[in-house]
């Protein structure tokens, strides 16, 4: 599996972008009121991602220094519980798919934002839809982000192909 290159984030993002500016620009008149909430599902996606990045980075770090030889328990003295291969791939792999959705919605919000925000003197609805975009713009930034972080949380570092666990130690 090869990790997202952001070239690709951006182009596909600017290439939306303009296709949706083209559209807004063509039936702005006909587009339905673009509500403050719309992108709050992008909001909690990100959230969720970059709990779930924090909390994969930590346990993985604990792992290694296990593995190690460092430590094989956590700090509450436990001993430290293996992270589930499956579990780690089907996260990159939803890492991955929210790093492109961040970007197709990155574009459209930034060309409804683009339409819009120089409209706000001359049309009424412009105003809110201007909010509504700039929201967007930002949970699906922030979309980006967590998802692009939710990734390389589930890189395996260079040098750790060790396949056998220290003594004592679950994999």
């Amino acid at each position: 599996m090869t990790p997202v290159r952001r070239r690709d984030l951006a182009v596909l993002a600017l290439g939306l972008a303009v296709a949706s500016w083209l559209l807004v620009r063509a039936w702005y008149g006909d587009l339905p009121p673009l509500r403050w909430w719309l992108p709050v599902p992008l909001a909690v996606l990100a959230v969720a991602e970059a709990l779930g990045a924090r909390v994969l980075r930590v346990r993985l770090g604990a792992l290694r220094d296990a593995r190690a030889g460092r430590g094989p328990v956590d700090r509450d003295g436990s001993l430290v519980r293996p992270v589930e291969p499956m579990l780690v791939a089907r996260l990159a792999v939803l890492a991955q798919a929210s790093a492109y959705v961040g970007a197709v919605f990155t574009g459209l919000w930034l060309g409804v934002l683009v339409y819009a925000a120089p409209a706000v003197g001359r049309l009424r609805a412009a105003g809110d839809d201007t909010l509504t975009a700039g929201i967007g713009l930002v949970c699906s930034l922030a979309l980006i982000a967590a998802a692009l972080w939710l990734e390389s949380a589930c890189r395996v570092p260079p040098g750790s192909t060790d396949d056998d666990p220290a003594p004592g130690v679950s994999a």
